[in-house]
């Protein structure tokens, strides 16, 4: 079965075209080193919890949106060579200046897919 990289990501709403630019061209990137689907989503309809939720997660900020993204890759094996060649790309030697979101804040996981219906 196929592999998934997960992200939860606190954009400021004042860097979404900002970040849809950086989130199409690392599309790319994970695309040419072998990803099979790359899906962003701009947070529209995400409740605060009371115990948890998606915005308690990445500590949400009033003037931001979460994002919640995924890569999915044809294996685990498929995705750590891929996001090796990705981490060696010469855009990601640029370090977090410029990002248009708190990278510290943001959530990420690999997730082996169990059921795909």
């Amino acid at each position: 079965m196929n592999y998934v990289d997960g992200y939860l990501v606190p954009v400021p709403t004042t860097n979404r075209e900002a970040y849809l630019k950086i989130a199409l061209e690392m599309a790319a990137l994970f695309k040419q080193h072998g990803a099979l689907q790359v899906v962003e989503c701009w947070g529209d309809d995400v409740p605060e919890g009371k115990v948890t939720s998606f915005s308690m997660a990445v500590q949400r900020k009033p003037e931001e949106v979460v994002v919640f993204s995924w890569v999915v890759w044809p294996s685990k094996q498929a995705r750590d060579d891929g996001m090796k060649k990705v981490m060696e790309h010469p855009s990601m030697q640029k370090g977090p200046e410029g990002m248009p979101f708190d990278g510290q804040r943001m959530i990420f996981g690999g997730f082996q897919v169990i059921v795909d219906a």
